[in-house]
């Protein structure tokens, strides 16, 4: 067993959030004890979490999708482009793409023929803060590209 400390600063929770949501969804918590601390320089949540770390092979036991296979090409084509932006996001953050969005919520973001934020939120795996901090990218993005797709189907009529 091994045990992690988190300190997070009362006044920048959400900061922290991800780190700390990241770390618990890796790996096999055994334990969580919480402390509200104040010092003179402010007050934190202390948090002591004693842990199994998660093996590679767990990881790996979870069956892959083969998108290019299960998507129709249009909507593979979206689900690439997503993927791009993903990766983009995750890279300017200096954050994992999956912490964004899995592969599997971008396939459902894709097979969406009408965005918006609504359907987003609708999405299992896609929550307010998500959609605070995503949503306007990925709508703008598709809806561009639907607009590209438009104008292009316009100019072979």
């Amino acid at each position: 067993m091994q045990i992690k400390f988190f300190t997070i600063p009362i006044t920048a929770v959400s900061d922290h959030n991800e780190e700390l949501n990241v770390f618990l969804r890796t790996n096999k918590v055994v334990e969580i004890e919480k402390q509200l601390v104040q010092t003179a320089n402010g007050v934190y949540w202390c948090m002591y979490i004693s842990y199994l770390p998660s093996t590679t092979t767990e990881i790996a036991s979870k069956e892959k999708i083969d998108y290019m296979k299960t998507l129709e090409p249009d909507v593979f084509s979206r689900f690439s482009k997503l993927r791009e932006l993903r990766k983009k996001i995750a890279s300017d953050e200096g954050i994992s793409a999956y912490v964004i969005f899995t592969d599997a919520e971008l396939a459902e973001i894709a097979k969406l023929t009408d965005i918006s934020i609504g359907k987003l939120k609708g999405i299992k795996g896609i929550g307010d803060k998500k959609v605070a901090k995503y949503a306007d990218t990925i709508v703008k993005v598709l809806k561009a590209e639907t607009d590209e797709t438009s104008n292009g189907a316009e100019a072979n009529d």
